[in-house]
């Protein structure tokens, strides 16, 4: 354990660990887990877990199952319209935001993590996919300094990240305008309204994957 990890409050540690494991992959939508599991995967105990189970559901990232099970909602298409209209609003204002703060190196970060993401989906890595996509994401949302839209952008991950799996599941990225690139040539020509653009093009590609998927009932 880390120093940093030693400072953090064992609740608070079970939490983060398994609000990663939601949006990173490895709960998927609408597979239960019983609390037990949890406990022994997370190497928690009983009280910690539960307080994270708690946390998470008023969330809306878990669900409770009964029989001391809980799951990762699926999305419903109503949900699926609120929580695209919500992104679609914040995100792009937040990567506008964050334009003015780019630094050189923020920019070489960023490439190296679409990099990772483009090398994911090569793989089929639904893991490293949903982590390196919202690293990607969240390191420019973060320039913004705007709190108060991050917290919200944060919140609304939680619901919609897990379903950015069909992109590497169903080879949803295949054909699609790599909108990623274009918001990093936006980034290198310190062009916040087009960096917007292309993040609500990013959301909105991803928004129709999922709402395609669930159509056809494969998430």
């Amino acid at each position: 354990m880390t120093d940093d990890a030693r400072k953090v409050p064992s609740h608070e540690l079970t939490y983060v660990r398994l609000r990663d494991m939601v949006l990173f992959g490895t709960l998927a939508p609408g597979q239960p887990v019983t609390i037990q599991g949890l406990i022994a995967d997370l190497g928690a105990g009983m009280t910690p877990v539960r307080e994270a189970i708690r946390r998470l559901t008023a969330e809306g990232a878990l669900e409770p199952q009964g029989n001391r099970r809980v799951t990762v909602p699926r999305l419903e298409p109503g949900v699926l319209d609120q929580l695209a209209f919500a992104r679609l609003t914040i995100e792009p204002r937040l990567a506008e935001l964050a334009a003015a703060n780019l630094t050189p190196s923020l920019i070489a970060r960023l490439t190296g993590l679409d990099d990772r993401v483009n090398a994911a989906i090569r793989a089929g890595d639904v893991g490293g996919y949903l982590t390196a996509n919202h690293a990607f994401h969240f390191a420019l949302y973060e320039a913004s300094g705007a709190g108060v839209l991050l917290d919200m952008a944060r919140s609304m991950w939680l619901r919609f990240g897990p379903s950015l799996r069909v992109v590497v599941t169903l080879a949803g990225a295949a054909g699609l305008p790599d909108q990623h690139a274009e918001a990093l040539a936006a980034m290198r020509a310190g062009d916040g309204a087009r960096l917007a653009r292309a993040v609500k093009d990013d959301i909105s590609q991803g928004v129709e994957e999922v709402r395609a998927a669930l159509a056809r009932a494969e998430i």
